[in-house]
């Protein structure tokens, strides 16, 4: 089992990353949460993951912290629920905002996430409710443990930061005519990619 891996940022294009450990290039899929707080290419960087294997793949999924990390195992252990569907619950709402969703039975606000129909809403209400308690307790007061390790710096403005947020989205299962309404919406002139993903992701919401 691959817990957590520090090295080297050698390519970000969200949601996809790949992190240089001692020479070897491993890839990983994170959350928007957790994407946008990585520092910039060829910087030094700190995950925790979550190693999954299929019979057609091996996927590696890396977060931020911990809590995140155990919010996403509590996601993919809910029927219904698998991986990618969890990555993009994690990449349209905070975990604070999930955690909210479920205390206040609101489903109006998850069926919004691609993916998440009303069945699985109701699903998420119901189940989580009682295995977040925990979650909730072991969060309080932490610390997000990576910008405390590593010299964090804002990711640089890309030409291409359109594109970059709709492909972002488009892989997150957001439909491309959703997608592309919704970035150019909200890009306004020198937005970064990680901003602009991120205003797009809240307009849908």
């Amino acid at each position: 089992m691959i817990g957590r891996l520090s090295g080297i940022l050698v390519e970000k294009q969200a949601p996809e990353i790949m992190i240089d450990v001692n020479g070897v290039g491993y890839e990983l899929q994170v959350p928007m949460t957790s994407f946008y707080d990585l520092p910039d290419l060829n910087q030094q960087v700190m995950l925790f993951t979550h190693f999954v294997v299929r019979e057609d793949a091996q996927l590696l999924y890396g977060f931020i912290t911990k809590q995140e990390r155990a919010l996403f195992r509590l996601l993919i252990k809910t029927n219904g629920v698998g991986p990618k569907l969890a990555l993009t619950i994690l990449s349209g709402m905070t975990a604070s905002e999930f955690v909210t969703c479920v205390e206040r039975d609101d489903i109006v606000t998850l069926i919004k996430l691609p993916g998440v129909g009303k069945k699985t809403a109701e699903r998420l209400v119901i189940e989580m409710r009682d295995k977040l308690k925990s979650l909730l307790e072991a969060s309080v007061g932490s610390e997000r443990e990576f910008m405390l390790q590593s010299h964090y710096k804002p990711a640089p403005v890309v030409e291409s930061a359109e594109e970059d947020a709709i492909s972002a989205l488009l892989s997150l299962g957001y439909k491309p005519a959703q997608a592309s309404k919704a970035v150019s919406a909200a890009y306004t002139d020198g937005m970064s990619s990680e901003t602009l993903i991120k205003a797009a992701l809240k307009s849908m919401l």
